[in-house]
């Protein structure tokens, strides 16, 4: 995906990005192939292919809801996507970017200072233990690719707020669905919508779960990580 063509593709999600935000993106690009090179962020180098994997991945969140100057909160954002991607192209944005690799967290913070990007935070914790004092915190939370629905969601939806979503962003996810079910309803959430997609010059399936917070969550929730994992809701 070129310059042109990710533009373009943008206009098709009613985002019409700056020069200045194409400008932040590009060194925001170069940062991290620079990184990249000593500390293992990413195996996507080549520049379309960032632009189209990555940078115009991220920013499919806005086919399933509008983005202006909610709270959102990026579950294990790695290297930013989505989570510093949306910030720079949604300015309003007050963005939360969890992860638990510090060598993450030092490169997301290069890029905040370089960018001069403000009302961003950037947290080195685990997610489930982020959310114990984060409970009913966030308009928006959002995972692109951490781990399977059942467990993610009893990760990510104690900290929405009611009436917030969580929206989880996958691949072919119809198997996870499924299997999720019964957790995101113990939660106190509901699934509203599931929009499945191809990457654009790519066969990649993607899906995005919109999941909406109907009621608080049982403060038993988010359990320790090695029971999420040995017993699934």
């Amino acid at each position: 995906m070129n310059k042109e063509e990710f533009i373009k593709a943008l206009e098709k999600l009613d985002i019409f990005i700056t020069d200045e935000q194409l400008k932040m993106l590009d060194t925001y690009y170069e940062m991290l192939i620079n990184y990249n090179k000593h500390t293992n962020l990413t195996r996507i180098t080549d520049y379309n292919e960032v632009y189209l994997k990555h940078f115009y991945d991220s920013l499919t969140l806005a086919k399933v809801i509008k983005l202006d100057n909610q709270t959102l909160l990026d579950v294990g954002t790695g290297a930013g996507f989505p989570g510093l991607v949306l910030k720079i192209v949604f300015p309003n944005l007050k963005v939360t970017l969890v992860d638990s690799l510090n060598k993450r967290i030092i490169f997301l913070n290069e890029v905040i200072k370089k960018l001069n990007l403000k009302d961003v935070k950037v947290i080195n914790q685990r997610a489930e233990d982020y959310a114990l004092s984060n409970r009913e915190s966030f308009d928006v939370v959002t995972s692109r690719a951490v781990a399977n629905l059942p467990m993610l969601s009893e990760i990510t939806i104690p900290m929405v707020k009611k009436g917030g979503f969580f929206i989880a962003m996958k691949a072919d996810a119809k198997d996870e669905i499924n299997l999720s079910l019964n957790a995101i309803n113990k939660l106190g959430a509901k699934i509203v919508d599931i929009n499945s997609f191809t990457l654009l010059d790519d066969n990649l399936n993607r899906t995005l779960i919109k999941i909406e917070k109907i009621v608080n969550t049982n403060v038993k929730y988010p359990r320790k990580f090695s029971e999420i994992k040995k017993k699934p809701l």
